[in-house]
């Protein structure tokens, strides 16, 4: 049994909020995880996601935006297919084929924020301190977790 969880964090782009899920799981979550992002229709990552991350010391600028078709394709296995759409956007993000823990949460759309630099990169930071937030509460129920991916592995092996 492994004691490393697979995680996926989906949303339309790959270009805002899977980002960000993606950096904090792997900051957070450090070697116990094994994290990738992905989009239905993967664009450019947002700068002022980068710019966010950048100001908790995470450095993103090199991170590329991934198809989840791609995914789907090269035969990887996730534990956990986490969506983090906005609710316009969430039935398409609810698509992940394959037998795993998927879990749905809902994140505004960084994409979709209107004002000058300073208003939309504030938008964006609070954007990434819920998705903190939510990551740090589901690490706390991850002795849950761990037995429920144990139970899993040990009724496929």
């Amino acid at each position: 049994m492994s004691d490393i969880a697979k995680v996926l964090f989906v949303c339309v782009h790959n270009a805002g909020t899977s980002q960000m899920a993606e950096a904090l799981l792997r900051k957070l979550g450090g070697p116990t995880f094994d994290v990738a992002s992905a989009g239905f229709d993967p664009r450019p990552v947002n700068p002022l996601v980068v710019e966010a991350m950048n100001l908790i010391g995470i450095d993103i600028s090199d991170a590329t935006s991934k198809s989840v078709f791609d995914l789907c394709q090269s035969g990887r296995y996730f534990n956990y297919v986490i969506t983090v759409c906005d609710e316009s956007s969430a039935k398409s993000c609810r698509v992940f084929p394959g037998v795993m823990h998927r879990l749905g949460w809902n994140f505004r759309d960084p994409s979709s924020f209107e004002g000058d630099h300073e208003h939309q990169l504030s938008q964006v930071i609070q954007v990434r301190d819920e998705i903190r937030d939510r990551i740090g509460t589901w690490l706390r129920e991850r002795p849950i977790l761990s037995r429920a991916l144990y139970e899993s592995e040990r009724l496929n092996a």
